[in-house]
């Protein structure tokens, strides 16, 4: 028996910025698309809410999914489709629904329904059942619910969700002017696109016995639902853009890897198992199952997700690393002179950040000394380090010490240096290096300071030890008079 091929369909309204979300169901219906030759990812642009929508959100999606890695020129890839496009369909199936007895028209107001039912919390009642209204201004198109018995949902996640049809009320399905609403349109498409998978948020299960009976309604086999869990947040409410950083462009925009955010969206209800968490999509893609995703809620940790971003930079070869961090060090984003930097110093110097950042933003305040000509003024940083003392001290006795011709610029020699001028002191090597680091690049942490001292250069080194002592002693002269 041949296996039907899969066909699954991923279908935003481009009314915002790209949600984690989306994201996360874009991707598990994109790994079942893939796991047959035929299977396909159709992406359709919910577009009918003209007064939201707007194309930049529509680019926005498509160069979002490209980002994943869902690629237009992909042979599973299908779209974009756009629902405006289907009107003509939507209002040609409200009539087809109307004219076999499914659906009727109806002229209630909210407030004669609420007169009636005497609670403004309970649903329609019904009213217009049986009147026989024609089309008319004022006449919306409601969904006759069938009487009796539940609309039973087989839940690839939840299992088995039934619902009662005397809960479900005797629903809109088009507006008096004759355009569809969401319920309608969204069972409409779903059909002319032979979708047969439907794997969503968890959010649409509301909606899904209304759907299903549309389906049913218009003489077809229901698509195999999946409703995956709510994503939270710390406080284990549900990820808000009012309240919580969801857009995946801010996620890209401060530095996270695609590959690390397709691991860590893939692992927000599902697991490979065997314990194993940071492996790539091409290992993740085959493994993949709707049917095990937990339906339990998902903690998106932006601290783990930092953590598998972390991983996969130092996974990164070294050439790749350098041209990951080009959009941070282009003229029109740096916050040096664009004649400052250097190729080579920075080529030079990558590996050592390669191993310490997090996300790839953070490529600046490590190598920012550099190229700046002079270094940030971090007042917390200079507080730290520069003590009475030992800053001054340190900053003076490292000038004179550094001034030696004879000593081999490079980071050993100046690391043994640096200890023996500190130990003149009586200061271990991380007390005694904490002062020449700010003075030199403005920060108590950043790159081993010995590598960046040698890149830095004896003149620069020199000039920037003369700078910060000459401000201690100012500092001190301002406060003695």
């Amino acid at each position: 028996m041949t296996e039907t091929p899969i066909r699954v369909r991923f279908a935003p309204s481009p009314t915002g910025m790209f949600h984690v979300g989306g994201a996360r169901s874009a991707l598990f219906n994109w790994a079942m698309a893939r796991q047959q030759a035929d299977g396909r990812f159709v992406l359709r642009i919910e577009d009918t809410d003209a007064a939201r929508n707007r194309p930049e959100w529509t680019e926005g999606i498509i160069r979002a999914l490209a980002w994943l890695g869902i690629h237009e020129d992909d042979p599973h890839f299908e779209g974009p489709y756009f629902q405006s496009a289907y009107a003509a369909k939507h209002r040609e199936t409200a009539e087809r629904l109307y004219k076999d007895g499914r659906a009727y028209y109806c002229d209630c107001t909210r407030e004669q329904v609420q007169e009636r039912r005497g609670n403004p919390h309970l649903g329609y009642d019904g009213f217009c059942r049986d009147r026989g209204l024609e089309p008319g201004p004022g006449r919306a198109l409601r969904f006759r619910v069938p009487e009796g018995g539940p609309t039973v949902v087989d839940d690839q996640v939840r299992g088995r969700v039934e619902f009662e049809h005397s809960a479900i009320e005797d629903f809109v399905i088009a507006r008096a002017d004759g355009s569809p609403l969401f319920v309608l349109a969204n069972v409409v498409d779903d059909v002319e696109m032979g979708i047969n998978e439907v794997v969503r948020g968890e959010e649409h299960l509301s909606n899904t016995p209304k759907q299903q009976l549309l389906w049913e309604a218009l003489g077809q086999t229901p698509p195999r639902w999946a409703h995956l869990p709510v994503i939270v947040n710390e406080k284990r409410q549900k990820l808000s853009k009012r309240r919580d950083k969801v857009a995946l462009e801010s996620y890209q925009d401060e530095g996270y890897l695609p590959e690390a955010m397709v691991n860590y969206l893939m692992l927000l209800g599902w697991s490979p198992g065997e314990d194993r968490e940071i492996l790539p999509w091409s290992e993740m893609e085959p493994l993949f199952r709707v049917s095990d995703v937990n339906s339990s809620s998902a903690f998106f940790d932006e601290k783990k997700l930092r953590a598998f971003n972390g991983e996969y930079i130092r996974a990164l070869a070294p050439d790749d690393f350098v041209e990951r961090c080009r959009p941070w060090l282009a003229p029109d984003r740096a916050p040096w002179p664009a004649a400052n930097f250097d190729e080579g110093v920075f080529r030079a110097v990558a590996p050592l950040a390669q191993s310490r950042v997090a996300v790839l933003s953070e490529i600046v305040p490590n190598v920012d000394f550099l190229f700046l000509d002079t270094p940030v003024d971090d007042e917390k940083s200079w507080a730290k380090a520069m003590k009475p003392g030992v800053g001054a001290e340190m900053l003076s006795a490292a000038l004179d010490r550094f001034a030696d011709p004879g000593l081999p610029w490079a980071a050993e020699p100046l690391k043994a240096a640096l200890e023996e001028v500190g130990a003149g002191l009586g200061l271990k090597l991380g007390k005694a290096q904490a002062p020449v680091r700010v003075a030199v690049t403005g920060r108590t942490v950043g790159l081993p300071l010995f590598e960046s001292l040698e890149l830095l250069g004896r003149d620069r080194v020199r000039g920037r030890l003369s700078a910060a002592l000459a401000r201690l002693e100012a500092a001190d002269a301002a406060s003695e008079g």
